[in-house]
């Protein structure tokens, strides 16, 4: 653009260049923003939708891989545990057929005595129970024990409602 020597330094001049040029790195800018965009908007866009179907394609059968090891680790636990009430068992049996064992049982258990023995019961005075040395709530009659707990209800209840 050949501009004439006075209307070089013209301020409409200038304006209408400066947009001009302006507007000529806009464009050009925006063409090579679409030249990269276009390039790669293609390649992204395929790879995108590439990872897409590989996750889509591959998460149920892994989610199903797991979900069945974990299933044969709880199968494997109970098989032990199953093993070792097998063992458990067998050596019971084992004991029970035992006569001397029975007969040890039967003693124990039931308070058998052979034939022309004297089987004898000794009862503990205390029932099997320590008594504390400290007099308390197990010393003192149900019914006290139970209107205490009554009367500390109360209590609670009228120090709540101040």
């Amino acid at each position: 653009m050949a501009v004439k020597e006075k209307d070089r330094f013209s301020t409409a001049t200038r304006l209408r260049l400066f947009g001009e040029q302006t507007a000529a790195r806009v464009y050009r800018s925006q063409s090579r923003r679409q030249a990269r965009r276009s390039r790669l908007t293609g390649r992204a866009a395929l790879l995108a939708l590439v990872v897409c179907s590989l996750v889509v394609a591959l998460a149920y059968p892994i989610r199903q891989y797991v979900a069945q090891r974990a299933d044969i680790e709880e199968q494997e636990q109970q098989l032990a545990e199953a093993r070792e009430q097998t063992e458990k068992l067998k050596d019971a049996k084992a004991r029970w057929s035992d006569p001397a064992y029975v007969e040890r049982q039967a003693r124990e258990r039931l308070h058998m005595v052979r034939p022309g023995e004297t089987g004898y019961t000794v009862v503990d005075p205390s029932g099997g129970r320590v008594r504390p040395t400290k007099p308390g709530a197990a010393d003192r009659a149900w019914y006290s024990n139970l209107f205490d707990s009554v009367d500390k209800a109360d209590r609670r209840a009228d120090a709540a409602e101040d």
